[in-house]
């Protein structure tokens, strides 16, 4: 029985659209990028130590995140993005951890992790699901929703591990190079399957 399945893909492949329709079909999904936002949030519990390690500038006199300043940042710096990550990382775990157990006696529970197989959480889960598109339709989709410049968009993508990779990685695929309509056909046959399992 897959109880624990690992969800990842790459930025803008499509990820949020899988994760929306597999809780509409009533599966629960933990968001690692929802559990992010909280640990950045005003006066979240990363907040202390981004301050200390990017600069007081890096928040705002309300006491908000400057997530593009931040982003600008650590897409660009690896260093700075690993220091980024050693922060977040445990705290999303903990609060993650702490729902997984509360849902996992009622069925499967999804990990929508977009570093999944970087930070090795991919070792927890039973099963991985990657949603890919091809690198063409990744810059496109990236530029237009965050109104990012080709180069900035290439550094995203660059910051992560090829999407061709994390497909090899994994147990299935979610092919999202086509309509919505043949990606909710390629879930409804793999929850159909996991059903079935």
């Amino acid at each position: 029985m897959y109880k624990i399945i690992g969800l990842t893909g790459g930025i803008a492949s499509g990820k949020t659209t899988v994760s929306d329709y597999l809780k509409k079909r009533g599966y629960v999904v933990l968001d690692a990028d929802a559990y992010s936002k909280k640990t950045t949030a005003k006066n979240g519990p990363a907040i202390p130590a981004i301050i200390e390690a990017f600069g007081a500038d890096i928040v705002s006199d309300a006491g908000e995140l400057d997530r593009k300043k931040l982003g600008s940042i650590i897409f660009n710096d690896a260093d700075k993005r690993r220091e980024l990550n050693e922060i977040v990382h445990p705290l999303i775990r903990k609060m993650m951890n702490a729902d997984e157990e509360k849902y996992i006696q009622k069925g499967h529970v999804f990990l929508d992790i977009p570093l999944l197989f970087e930070n090795g959480l991919n070792e927890r889960c039973d099963l991985v699901v990657t949603v890919f598109v091809d690198r063409d339709t990744q810059i496109k989709r990236l530029t237009a929703r965050n109104d990012l410049t080709v180069e900035e968009a290439e550094a995203r993508i660059n910051s992560q591990m090829p999407l061709t990779e994390k497909v090899q990685k994994s147990d299935f695929r979610l092919d999202n190079n086509g309509t919505v309509e043949m990606l909710y056909e390629q879930i409804d046959r793999f929850t159909g399957d996991l059903e079935s399992m």
